[in-house]
């Protein structure tokens, strides 16, 4: 158990270092946001502190809170000649997280209450100087009347190739269904890119290599490669990217060192066909040991004649009385 908690850890630090790239991140929420449009420009995003540390809101709040998102950055957008911001969060998952809303709710929440409190500060440290006049319900919550909050947009990349069978909605994980309650209970959604669910033809909206890792991750038990041949961009995909392909599916897809991008349809294909290979030989030797089974050979005399350890034969030997049953 020690050593999947290692691995998971791997792959989530993996996937963190990934999406922190600013291109991927404004690739993502063009997908996802504009249809692949590039609106979302990567010289107009600015990282920003990860962690989410306050005090619950409220002025009686005694214990802090601390979260850590997996990315988070600023998008500085220009809109007639207006400024304006929006925080851009992704979380990133390999495995279903059942609880994802609240854990995204919650993140968001914190994120518009630090702003709350920074503008507070704001005003406090200003009217030290001299001043800022609050009224006294500007006072009570400092916040002026005219502040306005940055736009928080969460964005959960899952990195797994199965159906997201959890809660993708609130209201989805509530214990009741009546209509008249649920109504006056706001409902929080997230937001989600799915693999399995992106057709192969909305993939190549993507403009980095995201595209090719959600797409192979997509394909991973596919036992034929005819999905990647033909795709121009998978025969040159960086190896940061085939690095993080090779931890989450297990894939062994190997380059030249000196190259800094990989051809992974070549590779691919290679290895589809060294699999077959071995899976022929597999057969080869399953069916000499049969053979020798029906001469009434004992393990250890099977074992030397086909090579292969005794533990290896009784394995075979197993499956072969299971499908003859």
């Amino acid at each position: 158990m020690e050593g999947r908690k290692t691995f998971m850890g791997k792959i989530d630090v993996a996937t963190k270092q990934y999406m922190s790239h600013k291109n991927v991140i404004a690739d993502a929420f063009n997908f996802y946001v504009y249809d692949g449009a590039q609106v979302i420009k990567p010289e107009r995003l600015q990282k920003i502190d990860t962690v989410e540390f306050m005090m619950p809101y409220g002025n009686d709040a005694k214990a802090a809170v601390q979260k850590m998102r997996d990315n988070l950055m600023v998008w500085e957008s220009v809109t007639d000649g207006d400024t304006v911001y929006v925080v851009l969060g992704t979380e990133n998952q390999d495995k279903i997280h059942y609880a994802m809303a609240v854990k995204n709710m919650l993140y968001d929440s914190l994120q518009y209450a630090k702003q709350v409190e920074e503008a507070k500060s704001s005003y406090r440290n200003k009217n030290k100087g001299a001043a800022i006049k609050l009224s006294s319900e500007e006072f009570l919550s400092g916040f002026r009347k005219e502040d306005k909050l940055m736009p928080v947009v969460t964005l959960v990349i899952y990195f797994g190739d199965k159906s997201w069978d959890g809660a993708k909605s609130v209201h989805d994980m509530f214990c009741v269904d009546d209509e008249q309650i649920l109504k006056y209970v706001p409902d929080y959604k997230i937001n989600l890119i799915e693999p399995i669910k992106v057709s192969d033809s909305e993939y190549e909206k993507f403009k980095t290599d995201l595209g090719s890792v959600l797409q192979f991750i997509k394909h991973q038990s596919d036992d034929d490669g005819r999905w990647i041949k033909g795709k121009r961009r998978f025969q040159n995909v960086e190896k940061e990217a085939v690095e993080l392909i090779n931890m989450i599916t297990g894939a062994n897809i190997a380059g030249n060192e000196k190259d800094e991008v990989v051809d992974v349809c070549r590779a691919w294909e290679n290895s589809l066909k060294n699999a077959k290979d071995e899976g022929q030989r597999e057969g080869r030797i399953a069916g000499q040991i049969e053979a020798y089974i029906d001469c009434n050979m004992t393990i250890p005399e099977i074992a030397k004649k086909v090579s292969k350890p005794e533990e290896y034969v009784r394995e075979v030997v197993k499956k072969l009385s299971a499908v003859s049953q």
